[in-house]
């Protein structure tokens, strides 16, 4: 044996002793983590223009921040005795127990942003309170720390000049100006829309670019995502539990039809935070699943408040992520809020004292949409008014006094429209007129004219059909001949052993067989065919990640949506009048209506107004 020594591809360096780093190189490493770029400048400076109570925040930037950056607020103010140690690494008013760090209720904490900022350029902090006859100012750089009294209002004044002056190596790494400005301006964005009763002024080499007044919640959002979103968007407001248990969801989410290719018009707030999380993402995702193309992404501005307690919004250096105690409940309210609200885009008519109930003969039925092919479900057709009902009726026995159906005039379902102003309301769709190249369904409802996709509507209305029938009976599962045994990381078998109920839930019935081996004894009889180990990764991934999993309800889904598919009416068949009602009338009563199952939309309205607009009546 020799004793020759190992070399390395790298050499390692040895210190001859360790030593404390001097305060400007730590505050400077700092800086690397809170001032990433102009915009992170931004975003910690107005989080403590808000937190001192602003009504009124003025932004200005030059060289899209690169070369100067002033928030100018009318906050509380700054005691002059405090400005030296306002600037001083870890100093803050928001915070003085581990407690306070447990049920932080404020956007700034930690109180290293102003020091790390005054470490990488030139900072000049000027503050008066309303006690103080004028303002005092101090230099950030100034190692004298001297104050010195200067004219100013109310509030506080930060100036940050040439970015990055003094780490020229980190100033490389910066975009263009249009690009920097851009980030900020976004920044800015975030911070408006948590903030509506704040008045926000963005200004640019000189020039204002954005202006939002105080407002509420709505009119700051219609201010800030523009007029095609507010048009676009489904209010919610869903509260559950009591006192330190309860969660709020509220805000807009957008509907499906005014999805984008990008996801760039997603906003997300945790008690007034702007927050990117990956379970909150994953949560809204999921709820839009069935009335969403793959490729596409939903625009929602959502507000979650909790207890501060049962979240911690420091594990990030940015704070822009958070950890939930409790994350599967969280990622389960979400989702269910979302759902909730989609599945009720078209209100469902109701009128309990009217209501009947016409039940078809399977011979003459008028909405057995496929004469030669079995439905694979029943499609009766229950009204909820006896005006319908009559109409219904009549036009059954004019069909069946005929050799072939004869549909209803329209001037009758006119006249109707015109007597009955009540049923207009009871039925959004309103009633068919006629049938569009055997595609299109044409009705009339009180606004004007509603053209419905035929086969699309149906394809909805078919699939949920299918998810209620198959929700209301036991889930059925398979044993599998020869159980099959996965390698797994350590993780993922403590995650399969603390979720084992929730995966028999499920269908899968698990078990471990080594700490790195588990064995899959049973799964879902519609996953049968599906590759075990794959979708198994999967699921404990995701219920790693986000407390629970969708995997298995995926892929159930994608089956029941192709079934429904096939199974729908399809293009250039010929529909009685009769039957296009009933699909309307279907339509009305079946969630998600809005949207096929590929995201496709179901139905459109012309107002009275578009149409008189196209003939140019009254100009």
């Amino acid at each position: 044996m020799t004793n020759d020594t190992v070399q390395t591809d790298h050499p390692v360096h040895r210190s001859s002793s360790i030593q404390l780093l001097t305060d400007t190189l730590i505050s400077q490493i700092a800086a690397g983590e809170v001032v990433e770029r102009p915009s992170a400048v931004v975003k910690e400076l107005l989080e403590n223009a808000v937190d001192a109570g602003s009504t009124q925040i003025e932004i200005r930037l030059e060289n899209g921040g690169i070369k100067r950056i002033a928030i100018i607020d009318n906050g509380c103010g700054i005691p002059p005795e405090q400005l030296r140690l306002a600037l001083t690494r870890h100093a803050t008013s928001k915070i003085a127990s581990l407690n306070d760090l447990e049920n932080v209720a404020t956007l700034g904490f930690r109180g290293e942003a102003l020091a790390s900022i005054a470490s990488v350029a030139n900072l000049t902090l000027q503050s008066r309170t309303a006690e103080e006859p004028h303002a005092w100012q101090m230099k950030g750089n100034d190692p004298t720390g001297t104050l010195s009294p200067c004219s100013g209002g109310f509030g506080t004044t930060v100036d940050v000049h040439e970015l990055y002056s003094n780490t020229p190596a980190r100033r490389k790494f910066l975009k263009s100006e249009q690009t920097e400005y851009g980030h900020c301006a976004e920044v800015v964005r975030r911070i408006a829309l948590a903030q509506p009763g704040i008045r926000f002024t963005l200004m640019h080499n000189g020039k204002a670019t954005a202006q939002w007044n105080a407002h509420n919640l709505s009119q700051r959002c219609n201010q800030v995502l523009g007029e095609q979103f507010a048009q676009s968007q489904l209010p919610i407001d869903i509260t559950v539990g009591e006192g330190a248990n309860s969660l709020r969801l509220y805000g807009f989410i957008g509907q499906p039809t005014a999805s984008r290719t990008r996801g760039d018009m997603q906003y997300f707030y945790v008690n007034g935070r702007f927050v990117r999380d990956r379970l909150l993402t994953h949560a809204v995702r999921a709820a839009y699943e069935d009335v969403l193309h793959g490729n596409r992404y939903p625009a929602y501005l959502l507000y979650l408040t909790l207890d501060p307690s049962l979240v911690d919004v420091n594990v990030h250096p940015a704070k822009i992520e958070v950890r939930f105690r409790d994350s599967r409940s969280i990622h389960h309210f979400i989702h269910q809020s979302v759902s909730r609200t989609l599945a009720q885009t078209m209100e469902p008519h109701t009128a309990a004292d009217e209501s009947i109930a016409y039940a078809e003969t399977p011979a003459r039925s008028p909405v057995s949409w496929h004469s030669n092919t079995p439905s694979p479900v029943s499609y009766g057709v229950e009204q909820k008014t006896a005006s319908y009902g009559a109409l219904f009726r009549q036009s059954r026995e004019q069909e069946e006094s005929h050799s072939s159906p004869l549909p209803m005039p329209a001037t009758e379902l006119s006249d109707l429209f015109k007597t009955n102003e009540k049923q207009e309301e009871d039925f959004p769709l309103g009633f068919a007129l006629a049938q569009l190249h055997d595609i299109y369904i044409l009705a009339q409802n009180r606004h004007g004219l509603v053209l419905v996709d035929m086969h699309a509507a149906h394809e909805r209305i078919v699939y949920e059909k299918l998810k209620t029938a198959l929700d209301e009976k036991t889930l059925q599962t398979q044993t599998l001949l020869i159980p099959v045994t996965l390698k797994v990381t350590e993780i993922e078998a403590g995650t399969a052993l603390e979720n084992r109920e929730t995966l028999q839930e499920l269908g899968f019935d698990i078990s471990a067989l080594t700490p790195e081996t588990i064995a899959v004894r049973t799964v879902p009889t519609l996953l049968r065919e599906a590759d075990t180990a794959n979708a198994i990764r999967n699921i404990l991934r995701d219920m790693h990640e986000y407390g629970t999993s969708s995997i298995a309800k995926e892929k159930r889904n994608e089956l029941l949506a192709t079934v429904a598919c096939h199974n729908a009416v399809r293009a250039n068949r010929s529909l009685t009048i009769p039957e296009m009602n009933a699909l309307l009338r279907q339509m009305e009563q079946t969630e998600r209506a809005d949207q096929c199952n590929h995201g496709r939309p179901t139905w459109t309205q012309l107002g009275l107004s578009e149409l008189d607009a196209l003939f140019l009546r009254g100009q």
